[in-house]
């Protein structure tokens, strides 16, 4: 494989990394919370299902359903939602957005929090999807960790990931770096990591 597919495939890796931050920075309690002279923590390490999963009682959710309030006070809270209509000709993606406010409602206040998902965003019913991917995330702020995995992440039909990376490395003659990658994703369109948290006094005392 070229150097310039390792390019571009690093360049939409990027894209990939931005959606994994943005679900792990929600979990994350703010820098306020820690108490003085804890340091936040940062540490990536390969994806890992939460010490809570094996607990889960599964909420599941369809295309543009809304969750109940209630469930912000179960700990843990595991949901499952189905994302694949985001279309832009039929409604669909009105309807994913009107849902969303009610889904973040619940996750935020929660202590313990597995969400996984089914994405698929297109212009219209039949098209190929514009980017699609199958995600978990998930935090635990009473023990200070979180963790996201994206799946089958494709951009335009075409598979974007860590796993990707790797490959697309090890063919141009770098398999060294290749092996390094192979920790946070094998899969082409696989993407996973975990991180610490900072320190959250009231899910610590909550336990």
């Amino acid at each position: 494989m070229s150097l310039p597919r390792v390019r571009t495939t690093l360049t939409a890796l990027t894209m990939t990394f931005a959606a994994c931050a943005g679900v792990l920075s929600a979990g994350a309690p703010a820098a306020a919370a820690r108490p003085a002279g804890t340091a936040s923590r940062s540490v990536l390490a390969p994806f890992r299902e939460p010490d809570f999963a094996a607990t889960c009682a599964w909420h599941t959710f369809g295309e543009g359903e809304q969750p109940p309030l209630w469930l912000m006070f179960v700990n843990p809270l595991c949901v499952e939602y189905s994302k694949r209509d985001i279309t832009f000709d039929d409604g669909g993606a009105l309807t994913f957005l009107l849902a969303e406010p009610s889904r973040f409602a619940i996750a935020l206040p929660t202590c313990r929090y597995y969400q996984k998902d089914h994405w698929s965003v297109q212009t219209t019913s039949g098209a190929t999807p514009l980017v699609a991917w199958d995600g978990q995330y998930w935090w635990d702020k009473s023990g200070g960790h979180a963790g996201a995995r994206l799946a089958n992440f494709r951009i335009d039909g075409r598979t974007v990931g860590i796993g990707d990376a790797a490959l697309a490395l090890r063919d141009s003659g770098f398999p060294h770096v290749a092996d390094a990658l192979d920790a946070y994703g094998q899969a082409p369109g696989e993407t996973g990591g975990t991180v610490d948290l900072p320190f959250d006094l009231t899910c610590a005392l909550a336990g």
